[in-house]
């Protein structure tokens, strides 16, 4: 009977997994029986994994409340791959609610295989080792682990139209739910450049209670006239975590092309928390495929990797959208469509003003992103964040990227790429909001000869973005010394503002996608180390408009 009723709770528990997704399964089917025999973990000719479990193992293991890699088999050797033991320990801790642990010690080898381990427990790596191995991968989209939900979505039908900061959707909820709305007939983020694209369909993200009410601190970011798509994910209340595990990737040596790898951990699961994990990497060569982020976060909200030790990847080229050759974006740390998103205390293995790696981070569709207390090559929102916070941080070569919306807070941190925060020019340097700057340094491109300017990017108002582009419309800087010693000869001293436009020379210029720009800039102890003052922007015209108040 034990057997039956354990392949039913499996049985429902994949289907839960497969729908939380609305995609294609999480996992390869696991089969758990309990017959009286030894604990085996086997596959049979379709890659169906089974894992026999006997009824006073079962027994055992619920009293202890936790099971090992190791009590259902794994080497631990570093040579045999552990890949299907993994996930076999996985599936019975998610079955029975049992925490799970590695053994101190070992060495798990994970080759190319297509297995998923799913963790819905929590899972301490602890002081064990990982080898993910990508060099004969049959599926590089398949994630090694994800982090899953075993709630249901469903879709909200009544639902026909949004508005910008409502506060309220008129649908009552079983808790409170992550709501994912889609507008398919409307493209925004229609990139520009190199990379260029025809953009994403507009999108958004926001979490409402059991009574519709919007959590405010995250709102509705866009007008939504119709809606093609609009779902709701009840919310895990209870805090999951993963801790520990020396993790090192043994890099592809795949083409240099827009061919992803996401052999990973991917969070798709609200609050959880990530604490001491280190990711390195080895054997990148001359060339490789780009990574989707080892820590890949989507589709959730609260979550935090705390402690963490990452390793930026090796950049390579290929050929653009344009024709023309590109540097390939390539992550350790990914967020996309996540709300409530903290890195607190994270650093990484290699320099990270070292411009021979890309920046660790990239972002899409995101709200309330966090920086305390790491050292990272960059900080990046790519197609849009609405409200980031960095302080207590060290920011590298790629330094701070951002568009998006709300409040862009920087304070008690140095930054040493280019700029102090560059607004993306391929989505519209565009910023509907406010930023503040408190207590920072800024050492442009690390000391080397360079004009600095602290705020860049790029408008030549001929190109449609999918929406309206702005300036932070008030920008406030509080206490920052600007270390310009290493300036060239020719130097005039900091801009507030790079040049967005040098073509635009005298009034005549018409911008076809008018430009909102910023109404004002609050100043305040601003010191250089070059004893030059700061100026506005080489271009005059742009910002004739710009009122400038010291205090």
């Amino acid at each position: 009977m034990m057997k039956y009723t354990n392949l039913m709770f499996l049985f429902l528990n994949s289907m839960l997994v497969a729908q939380a997704q609305n995609k294609a399964p999480l996992e390869n089917t696991v089969v758990i029986t309990s017959e009286e025999q030894k604990i085996r973990v086997y596959t049979r000719d379709n890659e169906e994994l089974h894992v026999n479990v006997s009824p006073k193992d079962v027994l055992k293991f619920k009293a202890a409340g936790t099971v090992r890699y190791s009590d259902f088999g794994a080497k631990g050797d570093g040579k045999a791959d552990d890949i299907d033991v993994i996930a076999a320990t996985h599936a019975f801790a998610n079955l029975h609610r049992l925490s799970v642990k590695a053994d101190d010690g070992a060495t798990y080898y994970i080759g190319g295989k297509e297995r998923r381990a799913v963790i819905r427990t929590d899972t301490d790596f602890g002081a064990a080792a990982f080898i993910i191995d990508d060099t004969e991968v049959k599926n590089r989209n398949a994630s090694v682990f994800t982090v899953s939900s075993g709630l249901k979505p469903f879709k909200l039908e009544t639902i026909a139209s949004l508005k910008r900061n409502q506060k309220k959707i008129n649908v009552s909820l079983p808790g409170p739910c992550l709501i994912t709305v889609t507008d398919s007939n409307v493209k925004q983020y229609i990139r520009f450049g190199l990379n260029q694209n025809n953009g994403s369909s507009k999108t958004d993200i926001f979490v409402a209670d059991k009574n519709g009410k919007v959590d405010m601190k995250a709102p509705i970011i866009w007008d939504f006239e119709q809606i093609t798509d609009i779902t709701a994910l009840p919310i895990d209340e209870h805090l999951l975590k993963i801790t520990g595990g020396h993790f090192t990737t043994i890099a592809n040596k795949d083409e240099s092309k827009y061919a992803y790898y996401n052999r990973n951990i991917a969070i798709r699961r609200s609050h959880v928390l990530v604490e001491g994990l280190q990711h390195h990497i080895k054997g990148e060569g001359d060339h490789g495929a780009p990574y989707g982020g080892f820590i890949n976060i989507g589709e959730c909200a609260y979550v935090t990797v705390k402690n963490t030790i990452l390793t930026g990847h090796r950049t390579y080229s290929t050929i653009g959208a344009a024709g023309k050759p590109v540097t390939m974006g390539t992550y350790d740390l990914s967020v996309n469509r996540a709300l409530n998103i903290s890195f607190v205390n994270c650093s990484q293995t290699n320099d990270i003003n070292d411009n021979k790696y890309w920046g660790i981070l990239g972002s899409n569709f995101c709200k309330n992103l966090l920086y305390d207390g790491c050292t990272l090559s960059r900080f990046d929102a790519h197609q849009g964040v609405a409200n980031a916070t960095i302080r207590n941080s060290t920011l590298g070569h790629m330094g701070i990227n951002a568009i998006g919306s709300g409040l862009l807070t920087i304070e008690n941190s140095t930054v040493r790429g280019r700029s102090f925060v560059n607004l993306r020019p391929d989505y519209g340097s565009t910023w509907q909001g406010e930023l503040v700057i408190r207590n920072c340094i800024f050492v442009p491109a690390n000391g080397k000869p360079i004009s600095a300017s602290l705020i860049s990017g790029s408008y030549s108002g001929q190109h449609n973005f999918g929406y309206m582009c702005y300036m932070p419309e008030r920008i406030t800087i509080e206490n920052l010394r600007i270390d310009d010693s290493g300036h060239p000869d020719n130097y005039h001293g900091p801009a507030i503002f790079a040049n967005f436009n040098p073509e635009m020379t005298d009034n005549t210029y018409q911008e076809k996608f008018p430009y909102v720009k910023t109404r004002e800039v609050m100043l305040r102890n601003v010191t250089t180390a070059s004893n030059k003052a700061l100026r506005i922007s080489d271009n005059q015209v742009m910002f004739k408009d710009v009122k400038v108040k010291i205090n």
